[in-house]
């Protein structure tokens, strides 16, 4: 039977020291990747932190003021670590804003989003660190963590005073959208971040090579009539990076690999013992180039779906952790960028609130165990960006997501939380929903059926 529950919101408490009544789990499955744990148990919330976990907590073990909340055997996980969110604000509130991101984040267990540089003007300096943070803690009800531009206005030429943007908050660096292609810029960005022992995160994509493609290269476009994108495009910047790297021994993330061809590349850099790691898209996990079937808009996405036997490459790359992050790669677009014919219409897809209920077709499949699921939209992000969240151990934040990963539920645009409505999942059946995500010990989204 399909969910009937009606979601209900709250606003968290701003990371300052107010007074939140505690919160206790009990009869829940704890899964916390940092620890290897996975097991049925209880967990208490008391003042933001995680105060007590583990399998002796039931329900008569809380304090007399605690909200107790009968766990059904549910999943209870830490918070979602969201590594590639576009914002839109400031510059492109039509298409959304930090507020109704954080609770299109919110409904899908994501606790910290990390939004991208690639807005109006570009988060390249320290000023628009601090502004995007204070409009965060003004507006959204998740935590919000800022990259910095690499390079001012994105442009790709000039670096931007990497140290100083740290020390004001954010937490890694990258191009966005934009690749690199001087190579010269790109390794004098990654010696200058060893320094500070900063993250690069790069979109491995040549330009030159994607040209006009709109598409995978390969038999789909041209049956379909489109320009294909070679996965040459993603393979030749993906080997200069990592020669890079080689050289100037700073840590480097590749945003997101699509292709089966990277990940030999990847692998050839980290038995090297290079400081390399890399993401992928929900998208490029669950989909593919299929899907895109009559000219669908809402699944023309960069980099773009590839073919099956890619999908199941990364699949499998991802289960024996050689795919490191699982990202979203929430990038709103309104009607205006996308009603228009496949070729000519703009890449993105939103991905916030369903992003853990895509994953969760891989934990049903078989595909990949659901403790790595986890590890790799929470734990390994949390640990990369050098974040407090990540775990269930006693003393870190209380940053949690409790959900059902058997509930069905069929995803209607319509309803969703952002601002913008190009989900490539619409109409799209799936299998687990979020039940209640808590931020800083206080209920963010409350689903309704705990």
């Amino acid at each position: 039977m399909a969910d009937t529950g009606t979601p209900t919101w709250g606003t968290p408490e701003r990371f300052v020291s107010e007074r939140v009544r505690p919160v206790g789990f009990h009869s829940v499955r704890l899964i916390d990747p940092a620890s290897g744990r996975d097991e049925t148990g209880g967990l208490l919330v008391d003042a933001g932190r995680i105060a007590d976990v583990g399998p002796h907590l039931t329900a008569d073990s809380f304090p007399d003021d605690t909200e107790v909340i009968d766990g059904r055997g549910h999943v209870l996980a830490p918070g979602l670590v969201d590594m590639q969110v576009f914002t839109g604000e400031p510059g492109y509130e039509h298409r959304e804003t930090i507020a109704s991101a954080s609770r299109a984040a919110a409904a899908g267990g994501v606790t910290t989003m990390v939004c991208m540089p690639d807005t109006d003007p570009v988060i390249h300096d320290v000023a628009m660190v601090d502004y995007v943070q204070r409009l965060a803690r003004d507006t959204a009800i998740v935590r919000l963590a800022p990259m910095g531009a690499l390079t001012k206005d994105l442009a790709g030429q000039e670096m931007t005073e990497i140290g100083l943007m740290s020390e004001a908050g954010a937490v890694a660096f990258t191009n966005g959208r934009r690749a690199i292609t001087n190579a010269q810029t790109m390794r004098r960005a990654l010696t200058y971040a060893r320094d500070f022992d900063a993250l690069i995160v790069h979109h491995a994509e040549d330009p030159d090579l994607v040209g006009e493609g709109v598409m995978h290269e390969g038999e789909t476009a041209t049956r379909l009539g489109l320009q294909g994108i070679p996965a040459e495009a993603e393979t030749v910047m993906l080997s200069r990076d990592l020669k890079l790297v080689g050289l100037a021994r700073g840590r480097y993330h590749a945003a997101q690999l699509s292709t089966a061809r990277a990940l030999t590349t990847l692998r050839r850099a980290k038995d090297r013992d290079l400081p390399v790691t890399a993401g992928v898209s929900i998208n490029n996990l669950t989909l593919n180039e299929n899907d895109i079937g009559t000219y669908r808009t809402f699944l023309k996405l960069s980099p773009p779906l590839r073919s099956e036997e890619d999908r199941m490459a990364l699949v499998g790359a991802l289960a024996e952790g050689l795919i490191d992050v699982i990202v979203s790669s929430h990038d709103p677009q309104d009607v205006e960028t996308k009603r228009h014919p496949f070729a000519d219409s703009e890449a993105g897809a939103i991905g916030l609130e369903t992003m853990l209920s895509a994953a969760l077709r891989l934990h049903h499949s078989g595909d990949v165990p659901l403790i790595r699921l986890i590890d790799a939209m929470s734990t390994r992000p949390a640990a990369l960006l050098g974040l407090e969240s990540g775990s269930l151990e006693i003393g870190r934040p209380a940053d949690l997501v409790f959900f059902d990963p058997f509930m069905p539920w069929i995803v209607d645009a319509g309803a969703l939380s952002s601002r913008s409505k190009n989900t490539p999942f619409e109409d799209a059946r799936l299998q687990g929903r979020v039940l209640r995500t808590i931020v800083a010990g206080r209920t963010v989204y409350d689903y309704g059926s705990s």
